[in-house]
């Protein structure tokens, strides 16, 4: 971002996909530059219709990120951010810059992200705003995504064994569910008038 740019005028437009979901489950959202770490992972929460019950961390890689180097052929982890100070601007986003949030380190859901486009603060629009996506991602603590397309495998053969565990535990889950004015208000009530 030019240095000579407001982060509270400029957005970031950021895909965000969920690793080794196939068909990919993932979302388009528009957030300001100056959002923190900490609220981007609550945007994601919200977004992904997680419910913050597990840890989670962010991993930036590379692009020149003042947050991210490399020592050798490695690539150096130890450097922590603080998620409630360190803004999407500060990362220096571009596009060779590799990000990643994890949530639930048993579960291990790994999120994709990579900012897709800037653009210029719109007055009528409240941000953080999700645009686009697709799928629902999985529930709470379903044993990752093998154990999620397994779930889903079990749900679609009501002869199978497991099938009345599986359903009094999923429900009638519906993989394909995505409701972008629900996830909309959910953002709007979190963030009002951001």
């Amino acid at each position: 971002m030019p240095q000579d740019r407001d982060p509270r005028e400029t957005v970031y437009e950021l895909h965000i996909s969920l690793r080794y979901s196939e068909p990919l489950i993932w979302r388009s959202v528009q957030v300001t530059a100056d959002t923190t770490l900490g609220d981007l992972h609550t945007i994601i929460q919200i977004v992904m219709e997680w419910y913050e019950e597990h840890l989670h961390d962010f991993e930036i890689r590379g692009g020149g990120s003042p947050f991210a180097h490399r020592r050798g052929d490695a690539w150096a982890t130890e450097l922590e951010l603080d998620e409630e100070t360190v803004t999407l601007a500060d990362l220096g986003l571009n596009a060779k810059v590799k990000f990643t949030y994890t949530y639930d380190f048993g579960d291990s859901w790994v999120h994709e992200i990579r900012r897709k486009k800037i653009l210029r603060r719109k007055n009528d629009v409240q941000y953080p705003v999700c645009v686009d996506g697709a799928r629902a991602a999985p529930p709470e603590d379903c044993g990752g995504m093998w154990g999620y397309q397994e779930g889903l495998e079990i749900l679609s053969d009501p002869d199978d064994e497991d099938y009345e565990w599986v359903h009094d535990w999923m429900g009638d889950w519906d993989p394909e569910r995505f409701d972008l004015d629900e996830i909309n208000e959910r953002l709007g009530q979190v963030f009002p008038g951001a």
